[in-house]
């Protein structure tokens, strides 16, 4: 069995990502759609940013969506993939998630679109990304949750236990809402916000969808993923299974990316801190301009 924080293999990973850089673009509506996303929320912190990193950079999509935005002097680009690295803006350097190459407080900012979910130990890569940054450095991220491709997971697996008799991972499996959150807290961050959001995607064709996330390196790369293409029959039965039950009345399927966006501190003397608990000095109903009523012992009427 693989160590339990060993779950995805990352030399697959490089090597998909690789390939898929020059073409990336033709696949690339996804990550552009969530960096403008991300940038528009950079546009709610008023502050500068001497140096920043996006890290998991693909080919600078981030970058192209910022032009300028978001009080960032310099960004670095960085991705696991050298052909990523390659297309993408200068200053660029190959790096891996897992193994941050940047010392210790070097930015003001951290991003990241859509690659923290390849990530084995994710605990430790936001505990790397949060002493990567100095005190007060921000870091906001964007990463596939949970419900990802609810459909497509469905039917390849009725597909498969149809066919085949049994059931292999198809998709890779993906952090919850709740879970990030907690992550962030156990990373040592501060000031953690975890919410998400829902981007339906139609297409004409399941086949259509798949190739996408082909094109865009994002293919499964599950260690106890079967290593054997699905079989012709197996495939075409999950088509189809896809059309007839997720097709609307022109015969469009939709694809569900659930993104989950993480923001948070690197912890600072500066920053407001929650108030100890009783050392409150007025009341709620005092607040709210409303008499306050004294309560009976717990129980109900008798």
């Amino acid at each position: 069995m693989p160590d339990a924080m060993t779950v995805f293999d990352r030399r697959v990973l490089r090597l998909r990502r690789d390939r898929a850089a020059a073409t990336l673009a033709g696949h690339d509506f996804l990550y552009r759609e969530v960096a403008d996303r991300l940038a528009d929320r950079l546009d709610d912190v008023r502050r500068r940013f001497l140096l920043a990193l996006d890290l998991g950079c693909h080919t600078g999509t981030l970058a192209t969506a910022l032009r300028g935005r978001g009080g960032i002097e310099t960004l670095v680009n960085c991705d696991v993939a050298p052909g990523m690295v390659a297309l993408a803006p200068p200053p660029a350097v190959a790096g891996d998630e897992e193994a941050l190459p940047f010392a210790d407080g070097a930015f003001d900012l951290i991003l990241s679109v859509l690659s923290l979910h390849w990530v084995n130990d994710l605990p430790g890569a936001l505990a790397q990304i949060r002493r990567a940054l100095r005190p007060d450095g921000l870091f906001l991220a964007a990463m596939l949750g949970g419900q990802t491709l609810k459909e497509l997971r469905q039917v390849l697996a009725d597909a498969e236990i149809a066919a085949e008799g049994g059931l292999s991972p198809r998709v890779s499996p993906f952090v919850g809402v709740r879970d990030a959150g907690n992550l962030l807290q156990r990373a040592g961050f501060a000031l953690p916000v975890v919410d998400a959001e829902v981007i339906t995607v139609s297409y004409s064709d399941p086949l259509r969808l798949i190739e996408d996330i082909r094109g865009m390196g994002e293919a499964n790369v599950a260690i106890e993923r079967r290593r054997q293409f699905a079989r012709r029959a197996t495939l075409f039965d999950a088509v189809a299974r896809y059309r007839d039950r997720y097709a609307d009345d022109r015969g469009r399927i939709p694809a569900t990316f659930q993104v989950i966006y993480l923001t948070a501190w690197a912890p600072d003397p500066s920053q407001p801190k929650p108030l100890r608990r009783g050392s409150a000095r007025s009341s709620l109903a005092a607040a709210l301009a409303t008499p306050e009523t004294p309560t009976e012992g717990a129980g109900g009427a008798g």
